[in-house]
């Protein structure tokens, strides 16, 4: 690094939402994963992840950092022409407000906004906008300073973030997340190692998943996405496979042998540890001052322990994000592995 590369002004995150009414794994893999080699490669670059959302119709929303100031107008330049050609390439088919995606985007307007949806979100009928299919354009990038404990802890998650969106690109690259079984099986081994890692008192990780599985039901509970799931019978049906599975994994974790664990999971159980370190390194100087939910009394947390379990459905979420990972999928995951915990801790 030269001297002055390292005392320049750092860059400002941009962000960009790309509307795709289609799976946008062929993105990440065709566009987003080049786009950022090639911002890397010419020194542009300081950090990116992206994630996916749904206001204004899906779309994927993707944050890049310059290095500087300067790289901006190279950035930006570089990041239009590439999602350009991808949405010219591979555009999505479908449009966003057709069909069941229109009353979909409804019901998570109510949800998200239950007094009411803010100026700008809908248009003179009263119905939230949607954007043009197979188009991108610039928003601001609003950190959750409250829910990841003020800008420090906001700096932490952008630093996870990055790490957990190379490797779900990695793993749509080399795996068959096509199949729905698969994303699942690795989503409920991802949410072990990471929990795992930042709960070793394992009664407390059994606790953990239970009130994660709770919070989805109280979430969004009465709203179809929750509901009516069978889970003792699915359970039943997965049990001897999720103890064949779990075991070794929390037996390499007890006994800090990561090196045991298939290679996806072992460096995101290194990844988990530091992140666990710097979180509570965090707390324990008394940087993490959490507001959440919106509107709540600033809380400033030193406990270690506290502030990993606040941090940890987060951050657990948002890697369920970037694998097409539903609300329905997470409530039925946290019930698994919860209860599969449980029984396996029993045995042993």
């Amino acid at each position: 690094m030269t001297e002055q590369s390292a005392t320049a002004e750092p860059g400002q995150w941009l962000g960009i939402h790309i509307f795709y009414g289609a799976n946008a794994r062929p993105m990440v893999v065709e566009c987003i994963r080049p786009l950022v080699d090639e911002l890397t490669a010419q020194g542009l670059l300081d950090s990116y992840f992206f994630m996916n959302y749904w206001m204004e119709g899906p779309h994927v929303r993707l944050r890049l950092k310059p290095r500087t100031p300067a790289d901006e107008p190279a950035v930006r330049a570089t990041a239009e022409a590439a999602i350009g050609r991808f949405l010219a390439d591979r555009p999505a088919l479908y449009e966003m407000d057709a069909g069941f995606r229109g009353e979909l985007h409804e019901r998570l307007f109510q949800l998200e906004y239950p007094q009411g949806t803010p100026d700008g979100l809908t248009g003179p009928d009263g119905r939230a906008k949607m954007q043009p299919n197979n188009s991108f354009s610039y928003r601001p990038y609003e950190p959750e300073y409250g829910k990841y404990g003020g800008a420090r802890g906001v700096a932490l998650a952008e630093w996870h973030f990055r790490y957990s969106s190379d490797l779900v690109i990695a793993m749509v690259r080399t795996m068959n997340l096509h199949l729905r079984p698969v994303t699942l099986g690795i989503a409920a081994q991802l949410m072990l190692v990471m929990a795992g890692t930042f709960l070793p008192d394992r009664d407390a990780l059994v606790a953990f998943f239970d009130s994660y599985h709770q919070f989805w039901h109280r979430a969004f509970g009465g709203a179809g996405f929750v509901d009516n799931i069978d889970y003792e019978r699915m359970y039943e049906r997965m049990s001897g496979d999720l103890d064949r599975r779990f075991r070794p994994i929390l037996h390499a974790l007890d006994h800090g042998e990561q090196h045991r664990l298939p290679v996806f999971l072992r460096g995101w159980a290194e990844h988990a540890e530091e992140l666990r370190g710097r979180v509570s390194a965090l707390a324990e100087s008394a940087a993490l001052t959490f507001a959440y939910p919106e509107g709540a009394v600033p809380v400033t947390v030193t406990d270690a322990h506290e502030a990993s379990v606040r941090l940890l459905s987060p951050y657990l979420h948002m890697t369920n994000n970037r694998l097409y990972i539903t609300l329905r999928d997470e409530a039925y995951l946290a019930y698994l592995v919860a209860r599969a915990l449980r029984e396996t801790l029993a045995a042993r």
